[in-house]
């Protein structure tokens, strides 16, 4: 970064916008795993959940911070006491802590949802910070629906805030109401406007409920904001949020018009995205910017003519910068296990734990037995389903038999184990897959709902490394199930095992948060 260009803040809320996104439940292991890619990129501020809401969430919030070294560790609290207490005792092992309060100011959420007056409001809003000193000076304030927010009321709680302690103030477009222009207005008449705004960092966190999350995330950067809440692949309730890479990079590529840039590595962006996506189960479509299969691909003539001439005329970014390599064979059956951990390492997993890498080593070993040439794709999809040691209290697959003929019903035989007993069953179904859970279902029981199921293949070829995504609620509680492996039908057995195991550890999953910014 020029040393003549501001510094933007990268303030990462996958673990907590994010996670808003019905079926983007993480448990803690998944969300330290998100995290250390996010440390990876060297993200600014990773905010890591909302403690009071579960349990789990306290957890994960507490083993971030426990684990992560180089960025700081935000946790959400409602400007309330026992959310603020919850989010202190969470950040306390963090090298780096930051504690993010917030409270409605939009004159529907406060006569609506409040029932507060604005004096209530501004009042809870000071006593909040004020608490929070207690366990951090790192504190952010967001006016929640500041969108749509009364502008004179917005700029007194703000400037009583700044006084209060806060030094980092948050403006989200909390419905995706605006528009590029409009808010980006707001945010130089809000710092030109408030006495004591040269105290505190203004901050924005756009939704994207007209599309327009990143325009207008940049409209408040180029009007004077320094840090932008955003989300890997966009990730978030209803439409989503801001998305990380294209902020990133539309700031980097654009250093003619930004007076400010990140400290983003940017290589690992597309590792972050694909591990996320996994994780999640949010398919990244073919077409979006940065990540995308097709974001650096040229099919018309016209084009690959100009790029093989000069890449710079159909491309303003180069794919390696982002983190896209060429698909190569990198292993192979005779790879050793140094290679395989040193090859996972550059492309952002760090083993050092020698019982999960000879987990990840026999999953390895058995792949390539299958498949003569194993990708980094391969690899992604193959950590992202290996946790550790099996559990003896989940169901775990030990055989499936599955026969579909055109003359006959599709039918399949399943054998499961758990806690060191078998279990056998069998079913008949419209399809092998549908045959397959039904056989499950016969042994688990789980009177779930299944809401989603999505095939993905990791790489080209009819041997390829299929990737099923299942969905289901129970109670509602809903997880994403995962599996891989070269038959789809074994890949979609997995991936059933894999949501149910989730559904019957409810205590693992970290719940979504209902209240939001």
């Amino acid at each position: 970064m020029s040393k003549n260009k501001d510094k933007l803040v990268i303030f990462d809320t996958t673990l907590r916008d994010g996670e808003q996104s019905p079926g983007a439940s993480m448990n803690v292991s998944e969300k330290l795993r998100i995290a250390k890619v996010l440390e990876k990129l060297n993200v600014d501020v990773i905010e890591a959940g909302f403690p009071i809401a579960s349990r789990g969430d306290f957890d994960a919030v507490f083993n971030i911070s426990s684990n992560i070294k180089n960025s700081t560790i935000c946790a959400l609290a409602r400007a309330i006491e026992k959310d603020i207490d919850a989010a202190g005792e969470a950040i306390k092992p963090a090298k780096s802590s930051r504690i993010h309060t917030f409270i409605a100011t939009s004159e529907i959420h406060m006569q609506k949802k409040l029932g507060m007056s604005k004096k209530e409001v501004i009042d809870q809003a000071v006593k909040s910070i004020k608490r929070i000193k207690k366990y951090t000076n790192n504190i952010e304030f967001s006016p929640e629906d500041a969108g749509r927010s009364e502008f004179d009321f917005l700029s007194e709680i703000i400037e009583k805030a700044i006084n209060a302690g806060a030094n980092t103030i948050n403006i989200p477009d909390t419905v995706g109401y605006n528009i590029p222009e409009q808010f980006g207005n707001l945010i130089k008449k809000l710092i030109y406007n408030i006495p004591n705004s040269d105290k505190a960092i203004f901050s924005v966190h756009c939704h994207n409920d007209l599309g327009l999350a990143v325009a207008n995330s940049l409209s408040a950067v180029m009007n004077g904001a320094r840090q932008v809440e955003c989300t890997i692949n966009g990730l978030g309730e209803r439409a989503g949020n801001a998305s990380l890479e294209e902020v990133v990079m539309t700031v980097k590529t654009r250093q003619d018009i930004f007076n400010c840039d990140t400290q983003i590595n940017t290589g690992h962006i597309v590792p972050a995205s694909k591990l996320v996506s996994s994780i999640t189960g949010f398919p990244v479509q073919p077409n979006k910017a940065i990540v995308g299969a097709n974001a650096f691909a040229h099919e018309s003539g016209i084009h690959q003519d100009g790029v093989l001439k000069h890449r710079e005329t159909y491309e303003i970014m180069k794919a390696q910068d982002v983190g896209w390599q060429e698909n190569k064979l990198v292993l192979g059956k005779h790879s050793g296990r140094n290679a395989l951990k040193t090859r996972l390492s550059e492309i952002g997993y760090e083993i050092k734990d020698t019982s999960e890498l000879n987990i990840l080593f026999k999953k390895f070993k058995d792949l390539a037995d299958i498949k003569h040439e194993i990708y980094d794709d391969d690899l992604h999809s193959l950590i992202s389903n290996a946790s550790g040691k099996e559990d003896s209290q989940n169901y775990n697959l030990v055989s499936i038999k599955s026969i579909s003929d055109s003359s006959s019903e599709p039918y399949s035989e399943i054998t499961l184990e758990k806690n060191m007993e078998r279990f056998n069953s069998d079913s008949k179904g419209g399809g092998p897959v549908d045959a397959a859970f039904k056989a499950i279902e016969k042994i688990v029981n789980s009177n779930s709902v299944l809401q989603l199921y999505s095939v993905n293949n990791i790489t080209d070829g009819t041997d390829s490394l299929g990737e099923v995504t299942v969905r289901m609620e129970k109670q509602g509680i809903i997880v994403n199930g995962i599996g891989s492996d070269t038959d789809i039908v074994i890949a979609s057995a997995k991936a059933y095992l894999d949501a149910i195991n989730k559904l019957n550890n409810k205590a693992n999953i970290v719940h979504p948060q209902l209240d939001h910014v």
